[in-house]
């Protein structure tokens, strides 16, 4: 494949550039770059200035208000958004469902659905892991018994989802549900999109070991879903969550965010200094920070060519895997890396250092606020999405034939 982007691209990076330049609320960008805490608003800010200029589902079709780009259009986008400070977009709407929905959903569910994720009219998230069902996700508890009530039709909806991303902002959930007991786990599991707000659902927050309010539980008790929100078939549900988690995997290797981390890396070892030289000149610290950049540049070239599988009308299948292995190794690896630069600087964790108005300079340089922080919050990217584990077992299946 050749990297080299030509005129016409070089042209589209230019656009992209101008954009986030005119575009891109200053406010924002300057909390991603210094690892500040989002809010919900500043999310749906970045959501609706995406998709007034068209640009938000960069992956969907232009049928469905997609932009029509192609593999290395979408990969500079994503990119240069990165290193701009643009946050990332909540995933679980766009990235997610939607590509479900135009694969496995009917007419009337794309044309009620899709247009609601642009627009943000819905904000949703995502219940698959359960307790006890997380990597092993064909083992969910969580049970839809079909049902007739004055004349309609319904799912009754009983259980418990975990682990759930923003779910405390949502409005919609879609969630992995069994609907069949008697056969094989995987083939008794079926794709339900569900209102939070029908009597039965409640959300309870999970507070992280920083202090942070990100995830959550929800439990259903007897919560009534009509029939109209099944996604394809009945006890197909397996095959739409796998087509799912291939784009949910993709996503998480996060190749503009590294790139974005690894810049800001070189820059803190470029001011830190040890034994009377800067940090970056030591050998040591040299050697592992080139590693990275390396894996890092290889990466790249697997997230172009799973992109191109995607836009020749593919899904991405063992590559996606590779991304989310190698993706979360190497933002882990840079983490651990900034960590050891602010040396007993990142020890302490101050939470108002990653509130809006802190300068960031309580304990030691600027850049030491968040490192504890992003270090052992990147921790979880190795787990989520399926264990990196599993994926090497997914790779093995799907190419080696194990």
């Amino acid at each position: 494949m050749d990297l080299k982007f030509t005129a016409e691209e070089e042209a589209f990076r230019a656009e992209v550039l101008d954009f986030l330049r005119t575009s891109l609320p200053e406010r924002i960008a300057q909390k991603v770059r210094t690892v500040k805490h989002l809010t919900r608003d500043d999310m749906v800010q970045w959501h609706g200035i995406l998709n007034a200029r068209g640009w938000l589902a960069n992956h969907w079709p232009k049928a469905y208000g997609g932009p029509g780009w192609n593999a290395v259009q979408k990969f500079i986008f994503e990119n240069e958004c990165a290193i701009a400070g643009a946050p990332r977009i909540v995933p679980f709407g766009v990235n997610m469902l939607g590509p479900v929905l135009i694969k496995y959903g009917s007419e009337a569910q794309k044309r009620y659905w899709l247009p609601r994720i642009l627009d943000g009219s819905d904000w949703w998230c995502q219940g698959y892991s359960e307790p006890g069902a997380g990597s092993d996700l064909a083992s969910v508890r969580t049970t839809a018994v079909r049902t007739t009530e004055n004349g309609k039709e319904y799912y009754v909806v009983n259980g418990q989802k975990t682990w759930t991303t923003l779910g405390h902002y949502a409005n919609m959930i879609f969630c992995l549900v069994r609907t069949a007991q008697d056969v094989r786990k995987q083939e008794g599991i079926s794709f339900l999109l569900v209102d939070m707000k029908t009597p039965g659902v409640e959300v309870r927050p999970i507070i992280t070991l920083d202090g942070e309010h990100e995830v959550n539980e929800v439990f259903f008790t007897d919560v009534r879903v009509p029939v109209d929100n099944l996604v394809g078939e009945e006890n197909k549900g397996w095959t739409y969550a796998k087509y799912l988690l291939t784009y949910e995997r993709t996503n998480i290797a996060g190749v503009g965010f590294s790139v974005a981390a690894l810049r800001r890396l070189k820059a803190a070892a470029a001011k830190v200094r040890r034994n009377g030289r800067a940090l970056i000149d030591d050998p040591l610290f040299a050697a592992r920070l080139a590693r990275v950049e390396i894996d890092l540049e290889n990466m790249k070239t697997t997230n172009l060519r799973v992109l191109a599988a995607v836009a020749g009308g593919g899904a991405p299948g063992a590559e996606s895997s590779m991304l989310k292995i190698r993706g979360t190794e190497i933002r882990q690896e840079i983490s651990s890396l900034m960590r050891r630069a602010m040396g007993s600087y990142a020890q302490p964790f101050i939470e108002e250092a990653l509130e809006d108005g802190c300068e960031g300079e309580l304990v030691g340089p600027g850049e030491a606020s968040s490192a504890a922080a992003q270090y052992f919050n990147n921790r979880k990217l190795s787990i989520f999405g399926g264990s990196n584990e599993i994926q090497k077992n997914i790779i093995s299946k799907m190419i080696l034939g194990l």
